[in-house]
């Protein structure tokens, strides 16, 4: 057993988890060759919401970003966080679009892809991890943790087996509800290590109270990498703190040999940053505590703060409890997904149509209906012949993978929007963001010639513009 690495998660998930993922560029730059003075394992900078968060709500190249940060972070591996075939959107891509964002990806600066399925269907991960090591990129596969009848710790060697077969070159455990308890961590961990060859990371969130004991005991037990926040965006719904963390396994055999003084150092440049969003209100204060109910519902952070304000957009915020206890009876009509981003959206949405509607199923949103018809891959368990009839009636359902039905589209995206390209990376932007994309593209065209307006004013006042 040796020292265990860490991955920290400052420029990731962590403001993901607690800030709504609007973490500026220009508020990561300051501080980044600091951080990769520290000696972590990896960085995790990019992927998950902040794509779509850049261009939605900060007016910012996501792929600009993540070129500025590998300029400044010369030694750490910078890693980034990948929904497989859904990339960083919500729905299935053809291959060839999975192909080329992976491989720019890591043309711009990407080391270590960590690529997840919400249905744990490894069908769906196959083609980021080729393409990922085509690239000469690290392609960590990842388990999306959950449990349920069929969710145990056999079922979870299966899926790591499969995927070391895929050509995976590290396994994650994605717990992101929170809710791998310690002993279960101890007996999941240490069979992996028995069946599997390849590097083991642990990721969770600290929702419900317990990661804390749940990575030491991981770290006992082997795990090769823990995923951290620094303090001032640590805990809460995101991942456990990392100075703590770090402090913990100081003088024993795991111990990661992190500079704590620098740690601090860099957690103080966060902390006015955390109190601006506060003040903002962008930083709820209800995800900064425990909620232990995430241990009866399995609802992850995100989800909960969903299904709040879809509540609040009903006039139904008194229906909460009954929602939160509808959940777990979808799931299981469902054939227990993991509630993991697509499927938690789409479980918590047909949750709350079941409860305000006062009768189970009498409206379905699309998504769940293709989700039954098996166009997002295999669920755990069978879907019940009842519940299926109820949902998409007497249709097909699909049993290969969902992609196959895809053609490739990246030629017809380049002529949709040629008069906007300004980089090859604009086509990726657009497939997976079209309408938010092109108002970026338009946003950034409108800057560009206020720019050009001023400099033709500086070098000539008589200039006609």
């Amino acid at each position: 057993m040796g020292k265990v690495k860490i991955t920290e998660t400052i420029f990731r998930d962590a403001h993901q988890s607690l800030m709504a993922t609007r973490m500026k560029t220009e508020e990561m730059l300051p501080i980044a060759e600091k951080l990769d003075k520290v000696g972590y394992h990896s960085l995790e900078v990019w992927g998950g919401a902040t794509f779509d968060a850049c261009l939605r709500f900060l007016n910012e190249d996501p792929w600009e970003r993540l070129r500025k940060l590998r300029k400044v972070i010369k030694n750490t591996k910078l890693q980034m966080l990948l929904r497989g075939q859904n990339l960083l959107g919500y729905k299935n891509y053809p291959d060839d679009v999975v192909k080329e964002f992976v491989r720019k990806a890591i043309e711009n600066g990407i080391d270590i892809i960590r690529i997840f399925d919400a249905l744990n269907d490894v069908r769906n991960l196959k083609t980021a991890i080729k393409a990922t090591k085509k690239a000469g990129g690290h392609a960590q596969a990842a388990i999306s943790y959950t449990t349920s009848p069929v969710h145990n710790i056999d079922y979870y060697i299966k899926v790591a087996e499969d995927m070391e077969k895929i050509g995976a070159d590290s396994i994650c455990i994605k717990d992101m509800s929170g809710i791998l308890l310690p002993y279960t961590a101890v007996e999941l961990i240490k069979k992996l290590k028995q069946n599997i060859k390849i590097p083991i990371q642990l990721h969770s969130h600290f929702t419900s109270g317990i990661a804390n004991q749940t990575y030491l005991k991981a770290v006992e037990s082997g795990v090769d990498i823990i995923d951290t926040a620094l303090s001032p965006l640590g805990m809460g719904t995101s991942q456990p703190a990392t100075e703590p963390m770090v402090a913990s396994l100081q003088n024993s055999p795991y111990d990661p040999n992190l500079d704590l003084n620098l740690l601090n150092e860099i957690a103080e440049y966060f902390r006015p940053i955390k109190d601006k969003y506060m003040k903002e209100g962008i930083i709820n204060p209800k995800v900064l505590g425990v909620n232990a109910k995430t241990l009866i519902y399995q609802v992850p952070g995100g989800m909960l703060s969903n299904l709040v304000s879809q509540l609040e957009q009903q006039g139904s915020l008194d229906k909460y409890e009954k929602v939160l206890e509808e959940v777990p009876k979808v799931r299981k009509d469902l054939g227990y997904p993991p509630l993991v981003t697509p499927m938690s959206q789409m479980v918590g949405t047909q949750a709350v149509f079941n409860v305000i509607l006062e009768e189970r199923y009498k409206m379905v949103p699309s998504e769940i209906k293709n989700y039954v018809k098996g166009l997002y891959g295999k669920p755990t368990v069978k879907i019940k012949e009842d519940i299926k009839k109820k949902i998409i009636g007497d249709n097909e359902i699909y049993t290969g993978r969902p992609a196959d039905l895809l053609k490739p589209k990246l030629e017809e995206y380049e002529k949709e929007i040629k008069e906007y390209i300004e980089q090859d990376e604009d086509v990726l932007s657009y497939a997976l963001f079209p309408q938010v994309a092109m108002k970026f593209f338009k946003y950034r065209q409108a800057e560009k010639y206020k720019i050009d307006n001023t400099l033709l004013d500086q070098e000539d006042k008589t200039y006609p513009i």
